[in-house]
């Protein structure tokens, strides 16, 4: 007789958190490569006043001019610094380590990536920060899922449109939201119902960075969310556009150092 095995049911769990964690990988160097040419256009605006103003200054022995020049200087060093840190961010695989974290800021470093590529799709950004909720994630992971949401937002656009992002507290004060609305063509009913099972995709083939859709991203988001006690939900009417809100556990803002 033929000799059997069979897995434990901590073996099957734990290469299904391995295939977990692989989907987030990929769905993390998807979102960076649609990203990447933006970023290296936003980083070369950054720099250029740089080499333009420290030529400037070496020239002109004028103190003021001088001073000027430095705080020009300073000023696009700050924005490279803080473009790279946002990539840097995204690209580097992290443990899952969750503090503390101002949405309001995340949402602004996760704008500061995306916003050459929706200017380049005709996208108008509206952004609306209401307070300054805090909650306890791992802000790579969390950053993930807001730009795939942009992402997708931006690819529903295909003609231009408006995207607003919203981050803010639900009524209860418990929760803290952030949503992602565009003015694109909708999601049908029937495929709303849908959007969320695993290869199911409503895009048609490649965009013009020659992505199209997996059917992953959506999944991997839920479950990146549902790992942090949140929950994802998407609302949609054919023809006038779709929101996705993100709801994650509120947490107070962390004391700062020094503070009475």
């Amino acid at each position: 007789m033929a000799a059997t095995s069979k897995q434990s049911p901590g073996s099957d769990r734990e290469e299904l958190e391995a295939l977990r964690r692989q989907l987030i990988e990929l769905q993390r160097v998807s979102s960076l490569g649609v990203l990447a040419g933006s970023v290296c256009h936003e980083l070369n605006n950054a720099l250029t006043p740089i080499l333009s103003y420290a030529k400037l200054g070496l020239r002109n022995p004028d103190p003021d001019f001088r001073r000027r020049a430095f705080e020009k200087i300073l000023e696009g060093a700050q924005r490279a610094a803080a473009i790279a840190g946002g990539v840097l961010g995204l690209a580097r695989p992290q443990a899952d380590r969750r503090s503390p974290t101002d949405l309001v800021r995340l949402a602004e470093e996760v704008l500061l990536l995306t916003g050459k590529d929706l200017q380049k799709h005709r996208v108008h950004v509206e952004f609306l920060a209401e307070g300054r909720p805090h909650a306890r994630i791992n802000p790579a992971q969390i950053q993930q899922v807001l730009l795939n949401l942009i992402i997708n937002a931006r690819q529903a656009m295909p003609q231009g449109g408006t995207l607003r992002l919203r981050v803010g507290l639900d009524p209860s004060g418990r929760m803290a939201e952030l949503s992602v609305a565009d003015t694109g063509i909708g999601i049908a009913p029937e495929d709303l119902r849908r959007i969320f099972e695993p290869f199911f995709t409503t895009k048609t083939g490649p965009d013009d960075t020659g992505l199209g859709g997996t059917g992953l991203g959506l999944p991997v988001c839920r479950d990146i969310v549902e790992a942090h006690h949140g929950r994802l939900r998407a609302e949609s009417r054919p023809g006038q556009g779709s929101t996705f809100t993100l709801r994650l556990p509120a947490c107070p803002a962390p004391v700062e150092r020094g503070a009475a």
